[in-house]
């Protein structure tokens, strides 16, 4: 039987969960997430584990915060005056915003705070700075 190497596209049902043992995203529902090994679209650790598997594998891998999203970084953390924000906005800790670029791409930020004159926006991934913990099943090795 094979298993899995550099390069495959694989199929892989999957439950990833926080060090507190809250699940952040499953494959449960729904199709197997099907990705290509080596062209770095998802997290390093995350291929690291699939590596090796056979077709109907279980495990479980806890992935440290440098082989997943990384450290939380401070240079991310930006103030934007709340007379910057469109008049009917009603900024909430939590809130998803994007700002276009010149170039028409978007950067995608959390509000982290909110205060009288201005909020603090995250650009970091809302997972950076954790563990995360994955089970996995890989369903088929093309």
């Amino acid at each position: 039987m094979s298993h899995v190497k550099e390069n495959d596209t694989v199929k892989v049902h999957y439950t990833g969960k926080l060090s507190n043992g809250q699940v952040f995203d499953s494959s449960e529902g729904r199709d197997p997430l099907e990705f290509t090994l080596g062209q770095g679209m998802l997290i390093p650790g995350f291929e690291k584990a699939v590596l090796e598997m056979k077709v109907n594998d279980k495990k479980t891998v806890v992935i440290a915060k440098d082989e997943a999203y990384g450290d939380v970084q401070k240079e991310l953390f930006h103030e934007v005056k709340k007379e910057q924000l469109p008049q009917d906005m009603a900024p909430e800790v939590g809130m998803g915003l994007a700002s276009k670029n010149p170039d028409g791409s978007e950067n995608q930020f959390r509000v982290a705070a909110v205060n009288e004159d201005h909020i603090v926006v995250d650009g970091n991934h809302p997972l950076a700075g954790q563990d995360l913990t994955f089970e996995l099943e890989l369903v088929e090795i093309k």
